[in-house]
C-alpha cells in the first residue's frame, strides 16, 4: 500500500524569507513561546534580513505555525511571501526548539548583498533548461564543494568553496561584469543563490538569474527524461542525498568528516565504517581511530540485540561534532599564513 502524507506522524517545514525585520530581536520570545506550547521542535534563525530554518511537529501545529508567520499580529504580514517546503517523517527529526538571533540568515559577510533591496530574476523549474542551455550563459553552482561532488547540472561551474563566505572571493577572482553578460545560479533550496544574485547585481552584473525553489523544486517537478541534472542532490537530513521525485539515493555520511559517500566510495580500501573514508584518511590519530572503532563495535552489538546503545544518537553525535570542530580548527590554523 502506498503511503500518503497523512500516514506520517511528523510534518517538517523548511522555510525562509528575505525581508526587513529591524525588530528581529523582539520577535524571538513570542516565536519561541508559540512553538514550545505546540511541541514544535527544530531551529529558526532571525536576523535583520529575514528568517530561515527547519522545524517539525504535528501536521496541525506546523500548519498553524505557517499561518502565524504569514498573518499573525507579531509579524504584521511581513512574512506573507515566506517560502516553505514540506517533507514528512515517522520519527521526530529534532529534540528541542531553538530560535537564534543572527547577523545574517545566510552568512556571506557582504553588506552589499541585500535581498530585501534587490535580487536576480527568478526562473521557474520548467524554464530552467532553456536558461542554462543558452551558450552565452555562465551557469554557477553556489553550493559548497562536498555538495557539488555528488551531483550538479551539466557544464555548471564549481567554485570549490568550503563555505558560502568564500563565494564572493571566487567571483572577484574569476568573473568580470564587463565580459560576463549573463549569469544563472542555483543552490539546494533557493536561499543561497537568492543572496548570491543580490551580491552579483551590486557588483555590476546586469543579467542575473536564479532557480526558484532550488534544485529540490527542479527534481520534484522536472521529468527525469527531460532533466539536465546529473547525480544526487545533497540534503541536510537523514536522507543525505535525493534524486528525481526526491527519492532517496544510496549515500551515507562518513562518521568522521561528514562527507557524503556513494557505493563506490564505500568500496575503496581507505573506507572503514564508523572510522574514516578516503576524504579524511590519515587525518586522525590512531587513538582517535581506536575510539571510533570501539564506538562502532558497541553500536553494532546494540543493533544486533535490539537494545538502544547510549552512543547511538545524542552522545555519539555530540562527540563527533566536538571532534570535527577540533579538527577543523586545526586545519584552519595550519592554513594561516606564517
Amino acid at each position: 500500500m502506498n503511503e500518503t502524507v497523512d500516514d506520517f506522524e511528523y510534518k517538517v517545514a523548511a522555510l525562509y524569507q528575505f525581508v526587513a525585520l529591524p525588530d528581529f530581536e523582539e520577535l524571538r520570545e513570542p516565536l519561541t513561546l508559540f512553538c514550545q506550547t505546540r511541541n514544535i521542535k527544530g531551529t529558526l534563525l532571525l536576523a535583520r534580513e529575514g528568517i530561515n530554518g527547519t522545524v517539525a511537529g504535528s501536521h496541525k501545529f506546523i500548519d498553524a505555525l505557517i499561518v502565524y508567520l504569514k498573518t499573525g499580529p507579531v509579524f504584521d504580514d511581513r512574512l506573507n511571501e515566506i517560502d516553505v517546503k514540506y517533507s514528512y517523517s515517522d520519527e521526530a527529526p529534532f529534540r528541542r526548539m531553538k530560535v537564534r538571533l543572527k547577523q545574517e540568515i545566510v552568512t556571506m559577510r557582504a553588506l552589499e548583498a541585500d535581498p530585501t533591496k534587490q535580487v536576480g530574476t527568478y526562473v521557474e523549474p520548467q524554464d530552467w533548461n532553456d536558461i542554462i542551455s543558452d551558450p552565452e550563459m555562465v551557469v554557477i553552482d553556489t553550493r559548497n564543494d562536498y555538495e557539488v561532488a555528488i551531483g550538479s547540472f551539466k557544464h555548471a561551474l564549481d567554485p570549490q568553496t568550503q563555505s558560502f563566505t568564500q563565494f564572493k572571493d571566487w567571483v572577484g577572482e574569476n568573473l568580470d561584469p564587463k565580459s560576463t553578460k549573463k549569469v544563472a545560479m542555483f543552490c539546494t533550496g533557493g536561499i543561497r543563490c537568492e543572496k548570491a544574485s543580490s551580491y552579483m547585481l551590486a557588483h555590476g552584473f546586469e543579467q542575473v538569474y536564479h532557480l526558484k525553489g532550488g534544485i529540490l523544486k527542479y527534481l520534484e517537478e522536472q521529468p527525469e527524461d527531460e532533466s539536465l541534472w546529473e547525480g544526487g542532490c545533497f540534503v541536510f537530513d537523514e536522507r543525505v542525498a535525493v534524486g528525481h521525485d526526491l527519492e532517496r539515493q544510496d549515500f551515507v555520511l562518513c562518521h568522521a568528516c561528514r562527507q557524503p559517500l556513494g557505493p563506490g566510495d564505500r568500496d575503496r580500501p581507505e573506507y572503514e565504517l564508523g572510522v574514516q573514508c578516503h576524504h579524511c584518511v590519515g587525518e586522525r590519530s590512531e587513538q582517535e581511530r581506536a575510539r571510533a572503532r570501539e564506538r562502532q563495535k558497541q553500536m553494532e552489538l546494540a543493533n544486533a540485540t535490539g537494545v538502544a546503545h547510549l552512543g547511538d544518537e545524542a552522545a555519539i553525535d555530540a562527540q563527533r561534532q566536538r571532534e570535527l570542530k577540533k579538527e577543523n580548527k586545526e586545519r584552519q590554523r595550519k592554513m594561516r599564513p606564517r
